[in-house]
Formats: C-alpha cells, sequence, structure tokens
C-alpha cells in the first residue's frame, strides 16, 4: 500500500471508531474465504459493520482519535484482525457465537471488544457479552418497575370493587324477601260506639 492508500484507510477507520460506541476486535485467521463471505452475510443481516485492516493501521486510527481512551485495546491488536461495528452492543457477540455453531469451529476468536468506554478482552468474555442489556432492554426494564406498584394498585381496586358487587347482588335477595315482613300489616280500625252521651242532670228549681 501507499502512503496515501495508508491514510486514506485510516480515515475511514478514524470515522468508524467515531461513530460507533461498540466495537469488536476478532481473529478471523484460518477462515476460508468462503466463510469470511458467510460471516459477512450475517454481520449485514444484523447492521453490523465488518472492517478487515492492519493491526498498525487500526491502532494509528485509534491514536488519532484518544490514545488514552483507547488504549485498553492496543495489546489485542495482533495477527489477523477484522473488526465489527455495532449499535447494538451484543449483537457481534451474537453473531460469532451463531457463526462458530453453525460451522463447528472455534473462529472466529473474540480478542476484545469495546463497549461504551468499557474494554472487555479475552474469547472467554464471549459468553457474558451475549447477556448484555440493550438500552431499550434497560428502558423496558425500569418502565416495568415503574408501572409494577400502579398495576398492584390498580389491581387491588378492582378487586375492592368486584367485591362490592358481589356483595351487594348477594345481598339484594335478602332485603327483598325481609322487606314484605318488615311490613307488619295495618291493624284494622275499630268502629266507634255510637253511645248516647249521659245527659247531665236537671238543676233543682229553687
Amino acid at each position: 500500500m501507499t502512503k496515501q492508500e495508508k491514510n486514506d484507510v485510516i480515515e475511514v477507520l478514524k470515522g468508524k471508531f467515531s461513530q460507533y460506541n461498540n466495537f469488536y476486535i476478532t481473529n478471523t485467521e484460518s477462515l476460508t474465504v468462503e466463510q469470511v463471505s458467510k460471516l459477512r452475510r450475517h454481520c449485514f443481516t444484523k447492521q453490523v459493520e465488518m472492517k478487515v485492516a492492519k493491526n498498525t493501521l487500526i491502532r494509528k486510527a485509534l491514536e488519532g482519535l484518544d490514545a488514552e481512551k483507547y488504549a485498553g485495546v492496543y495489546d489485542s491488536l495482533h495477527q489477523v484482525t477484522a473488526l465489527l461495528f455495532s449499535e447494538n452492543p451484543k449483537e457481534p457477540a451474537l453473531i460469532i457465537s451463531s457463526f462458530r455453531k453453525e460451522n463447528n469451529n472455534e473462529k472466529p476468536v473474540l480478542k476484545a471488544a469495546f463497549i461504551n468506554g468499557d474494554v472487555f478482552v479475552g474469547d472467554n468474555q464471549l459468553k457474558s457479552l451475549t447477556q448484555i442489556k440493550t438500552k431499550n432492554e434497560l428502558i423496558g426494564e425500569v418502565i416495568g418497575l415503574l408501572q409494577s406498584p400502579i398495576q398492584r394498585v390498580l389491581g387491588a381496586l378492582q378487586n375492592k370493587d368486584a367485591a362490592k358487587e358481589a356483595v351487594a347482588e348477594e345481598a339484594a335477595p335478602v332485603a327483598e324477601v325481609a322487606a314484605p315482613v318488615a311490613e307488619a300489616p295495618a291493624a284494622p280500625e275499630t268502629p266507634a260506639t255510637d253511645a248516647p252521651a249521659a245527659e247531665a242532670p236537671a238543676a233543682p228549681e229553687a
């Protein structure tokens, strides 16, 4: 490669490192051309960008952006390197895991992963990276936690209303039956006795 071609590659890489907060550094050595093409297709369908570049150019691109920020990944830049860029922090890990199972292979090997400023070094980190919570998943869990007390309150209120309705329905027939009993029949009126009024004695004549 000419000096200009190397500079062009460095600039492209710098653009990718600036664009994505998550990238994986993998070793694709010993994979056939067909397998590499298959891996690229897997990445493409999952909106993961795959770039193969020389380790020296990758390091220069990282150092040109922020040498201290990316210091944790420099030791992983050896042998054949393929970079996987993704908005989703765990998608590349899922791709690598499924690709291995499909091909009964241990490649590509995870050398390191840079996830939102944190560095995970070594292939033994792959499983834990497949279980990382995405931003949307975390938001969903928070919303679920916030809604949980409200749902319990609503559930309690609904149960309370249902209990009231049930009590009212059970009490209604009793009231209807008891109503006639409560109303005692009116006593028959006693006819007034038409007895002649007693005559006052006549006053004696003087």
